[in-house]
Order: C-alpha cells, then sequence, then structure tokens
C-alpha cells in the first residue's frame, strides 16, 4: 500500500508485537498494509510509552467542531446498530450519523467533517462478515475452552505443522469493483451472462504456506480426501493438524475412517456456522474481492486458468498470507 493510512489501535498493537515476535519490519508493513516509516514510528513510540504511546495523539490546527462528541462517544454510536436509532437496517453510513449528530447535538457540520471524526477514531467504512443467527455461542464457548488445548498439545506432541481448510465456489459472475466518472453517469463494466464456476479447496497455515486445488465438479468425500492426500504428499515427512468446518463432505463416515487411517494426519472440526473462526475464509474474501475483482473470464475455462494463476500468485507472498491468518480472531489461540 503506498502512502500514509490512518490504522486503528488494534492494527498498530498487533504490527508492533508481530515485529516483537520476529517478524522483518518489511514483513510485517506488508502484511498490516502499512509503510515501513509508519512501523518504525509506531515501534520507536511503543519502546518509550508501551501500548499508551500507541494512541491516537490530538493533532494541532483551529479549533474543530462538535469539541462535545469525543472519539469514545462517537464509537459508542457506531458500535450500536444503526436501527437502534429509527434505522431500518443496522449498517452505517456517514449520511446516517451526520443525521444522528445533526438531531443529538444541534451543531452544522459538513459530511466531510464526519468522516474526517470516524477516521480520527480509528473507524473504517468496511464491508461487514456473515454472522449467521443459528451461530450457537455456547458451542463456541465449548470449543475454545476444550478443543483449542486438544489442538495445541497435538501440534506439540508431533511437532505438527498447523493447517486451516476451507472450501468455495468461485463464480463466473465478478465482484465489481469502483471506479471514477463523471457525477450522475454510472459507468458500465462489461461482464459474462453465463451462469457457473469453479469447485475449489485450500488451506493456509500461520507461517504463510498455501495449497489448495480446483475442481471441475462439485465437492464430495473423496475430493475432500484427495485433498488431504495433497497436503500429506507435499509435507511428506511432517504430520499434519488440519482445522475444517462441519459442512457436510467434511465430517462423513467415508472422510473420517481415510483420516483415522493416517498416522500423520489429525483433523479437527470448527463449531457449525462459524466461518469467523476460520482464517482460510480470509483467502476466499481476498481472491474474490481483490484478485479476481471485476474479472473478464467469459467460461469456466478460462475461469479455472485464471483462477489457478491468481492462487499460484498468492501463495508465492507469504507476508500476505501470514497477514491474512492473523486478521482472523482464531489466530489469537494458537500463537
Amino acid at each position: 500500500m503506498s502512502g500514509e493510512v490512518y490504522s486503528s489501535f488494534d492494527v498498530r498493537i498487533r504490527a508492533v508485537l508481530a515485529v516483537e515476535r520476529g517478524w522483518a519490519v518489511g514483513d510485517a508493513a506488508d502484511a498490516f498494509g502499512i509503510t515501513r516509516r509508519t512501523l518504525h514510528r509506531w515501534l520507536i513510540r511503543y519502546e518509550k510509552n508501551g501500548e499508551d504511546g500507541l494512541e491516537r495523539r490530538p493533532g494541532s490546527g483551529r479549533p474543530r467542531k462538535l469539541d462535545e462528541l469525543d472519539e469514545d462517544e462517537l464509537r459508542g454510536i457506531i458500535l450500536r446498530p444503526a436501527s437502534a436509532f429509527g434505522y431500518e437496517t443496522d449498517l452505517w453510513t456517514v449520511g446516517r450519523l451526520h443525521r444522528v449528530i445533526h438531531e443529538r447535538y444541534h451543531v452544522a457540520v459538513s459530511r466531510d467533517t464526519v468522516w474526517r471524526r470516524l477516521r480520527e477514531a480509528g473507524l473504517t467504512y468496511q464491508k461487514p462478515e456473515r454472522e449467521y443467527h443459528e451461530i450457537d455461542e455456547e458451542a463456541r464457548r465449548k470449543w475454545r475452552r476444550y478443543e483449542v488445548p486438544k489442538i495445541r498439545r497435538c501440534v506439540e506432541k508431533y511437532r505438527a505443522i498447523l493447517y486451516f481448510q476451507d472450501e468455495s465456489n468461485i463464480s463466473l459472475t465478478a465482484f465489481l469493483g469502483k471506479t471514477w466518472a463523471p457525477c450522475g453517469q454510472t459507468p458500465k463494466a462489461q461482464v459474462t451472462g453465463k451462469r457457473g464456476g469453479v469447485a475449489a479447496m485450500s488451506a493456509i497455515s500461520k507461517p504463510g504456506h498455501l495449497l489448495f486445488r480446483l475442481l471441475e465438479k462439485r465437492i464430495a468425500s473423496g475430493e475432500v480426501i484427495d485433498f488431504l492426500a495433497q497436503m500429506l504428499k507435499h509435507h511428506s515427512r511432517r504430520h499434519l493438524v488440519v482445522v475444517m468446518d462441519q459442512a457436510r463432505p467434511q465430517p462423513s463416515k467415508k472422510t473420517k475412517a481415510h483420516v483415522e487411517s493416517q498416522r500423520r494426519l489429525h483433523v479437527f472440526y470448527l463449531p457449525t456456522y462459524s466461518p469467523d473462526w476460520n482464517p482460510d475464509e480470509k483467502v476466499w474474501n481476498h481472491l474474490k474481492n481483490h484478485e479476481l475483482k471485476s474479472h473478464q473470464a467469459k467460461t469456466k475455462d478460462e475461469l479455472k486458468r485464471l483462477t489457478r494463476r491468481k492462487l499460484q500468485s498468492m501463495a508465492k507472498r507469504p507476508a500476505l498470507l501470514r497477514g491474512l491468518y492473523f486478521r482472523c480472531c482464531v489466530s489469537d489461540f494458537f500463537r
């Protein structure tokens, strides 16, 4: 990423601690989307004042409007659903916040001011991740309490490589990116109207290894078994601990029987409806929303070739993959 960007306190902490754990400054900067100069400045502030040194500093200049709304109060509004303020959906926009501020504080400020205050508070405009209504928080709590220690012990006992595995479908219908255009004249992007896609499986590890397989048909137990065999072949002398979700082919009797027959393979399953706990989901999000954004593939063969090329490119960028891994909250369980 070129140029300086505002970053949240959490990102500053994670980036500095990554360097403290032995990452090269350049790798950490690439992983967290900042410049080396910025990271060096954070490291100096951290060395002098600890975590307090990473808090955002107040800027100089003319007195600002809306002094009554400090960062904590602004966060208190944004971190509540917009529906609590009378809107139909939970998502916030600058326009919605601008209206709430005007109604609560009776102060006339521009939308640019609202945008700037949001950035100063360490808030960024993001696309939310899906969280299923069916999530069982009790099951997730038990998984953290009982399964996480088992996984850690297994990794330590066999000096194994820990992978998180997931599957996805790459669609011919591309995610469209944004571009500049004259106001009021919506630009056009040519895409195919054909339906279809490519089934895919991948696995990511903390050091930044990415293994993947593209398939011509729907994923079933046989495809899961073949991919696990591919992983074992890639690491011919190492034990592997693989954490995967409970999609239908993964915990099938056929798959479990195969896993039990492999001395170097140890498989654990995530709680149901917990894609946010799988770092490999970040791989697919990055692939679809960045690498394949507005792709021009017109057939499944073209899409497969393009997807393979993009995944091969990602596999050669361990700093990117480590960044994707550590952006998932579950990475905190296996430091």
